[in-house]
């Protein structure tokens, strides 16, 4: 059993909140994902909707109770492929949604743990007593860079190309999608977060307002409160999932 909190804001900057999330149960379990549209003011926050949508009614339509976590990181993948066909269908019917997609990033639960799945930059995170560990990786240009050993990890939160993804739902026919079985115990920490907070909020607050904040309840209130002193130049949205 997973408790759930999200949040999800339009930042300081932009007029438009491009992010979308959605968090259901299914079958006992916990299913969860978000999405950062890209594309223009007109068209990301349509890609974000239709791959949520997708993603879960895919989930909904497959998911299954006596699912090993490696089927159900299979059908977690067939989920992503689905919201990837679902953005490209609408550009084929509306041809002034060219160019929209959309990052994902989900979080499926069973007995033992979570089956985390991602194509683009948003991230998912295990935080716990241990400290705050990133389980995705971003499908991006300075990924690639700090993995050449080109750049840091420090100096990749400020490159100016930093927003420049190199996969995502629907520009892609057949995106690739990561997927990662993370065992949990009771008491331990999922986020799933768009780059928006991970570019104005560190891995080190993230872990502090998870595990020592005054009241879980706001932990992504104070996280957001964060991001925005910090300019908040994107959307923000999070996910918050703990094992009971």
């Amino acid at each position: 059993m997973m408790k759930v909190w999200a949040l999800t804001d339009p930042g300081l900057v932009r007029h438009q909140n491009q992010d979308a999330y959605g968090v259901e149960t299914v079958d006992g379990r916990t299913v969860s994902v978000v999405c950062d549209g890209m594309g223009g003011p007109k068209n990301g926050d349509i890609a974000s909707k239709i791959a949520v949508e997708a993603f879960l009614t895919a989930v909904r339509t497959h998911l299954r109770t006596d699912m090993t976590a490696e089927q159900i990181r299979e059908m977690a993948s067939y989920a992503v492929s689905v919201a990837n066909m679902d953005i490209r269908a609408a550009v084929e019917e509306h041809p002034a949604y060219a160019g929209m997609g959309t990052t994902l990033v989900s979080a499926v639960s069973y007995g033992e743990g979570v089956v985390v799945s991602n194509v683009g930059d948003s991230r998912a995170y295990l935080i716990n007593r241990e400290g705050i560990q990133r389980i995705s990786k971003d499908h991006s240009l300075v990924e690639t860079l700090v993995e050449r050993g080109e750049i840091t990890a420090a100096e990749a939160r400020v490159h100016p190309q930093r927003n420049y993804i190199t996969r995502a739902l629907g520009p892609e026919v057949s995106p690739l999608c990561d997927g990662f079985i993370v065992p949990v115990v009771p008491g331990d920490f999922i986020l799933l977060c768009t780059d928006g907070l991970v570019s104005t909020v560190s891995d080190q607050e993230m872990q502090y307002e998870v595990l020592y904040g005054d009241d879980l309840d706001h932990c992504l209130e104070r996280l957001l409160e964060i991001s925005k002193r910090n300019g908040a130049a994107d959307n923000v949205t999070a996910v918050l999932l703990q094992k009971q």
